[in-house]
């Protein structure tokens, strides 16, 4: 098998008023916020750009169900399909089924502690 995960794709967290959020990190941080937050853009160590995601969400959202934290990490890894069948036999509770988007490959599941972790197998250079 290959990698497992290879970075961190985002951190994902719940908060009282997303735009507040951006704004106050925008104004004292410098980061360049946009409706989703903000997008840090890296290259790794072929040179390859790659991106990982910082995202204030609303409080009630239910993107983040079954688990009941307030936040959920994404995990950028190769070949989802194949990670999810191993971790799915070493015991790994799975969330929901992929899903692709023009950008990459999303699959779900859940740590020990109940903290439901994005899988994301990104449509980057990276990985092309």
């Amino acid at each position: 098998m290959k990698k497992r995960v290879t970075g961190l794709g985002g951190f994902f967290f719940k908060t009282k008023d997303p735009d507040k959020i951006k704004n106050w990190y925008n104004k004292h941080l410098g980061l360049d916020t946009d409706q989703y937050g903000c997008t840090f853009w890296w290259q790794d160590k072929e040179g390859n750009d790659c991106s990982t995601q910082w995202s204030p969400m609303q409080e009630d959202t239910s993107y983040f169900k079954p688990s009941t934290s307030s936040f959920m990490m994404n995990f950028r890894v190769e070949n989802l399909e194949e990670l999810l069948k191993a971790l799915k036999k070493e015991g790994v509770t799975i969330v929901g089924e992929v899903e692709e988007y023009e950008y990459g490959k999303f699959g779900w599941i859940l740590d020990p502690d109940g903290n439901k972790l994005e899988l994301w197998e990104p449509k980057d250079k990276a990985f092309l």
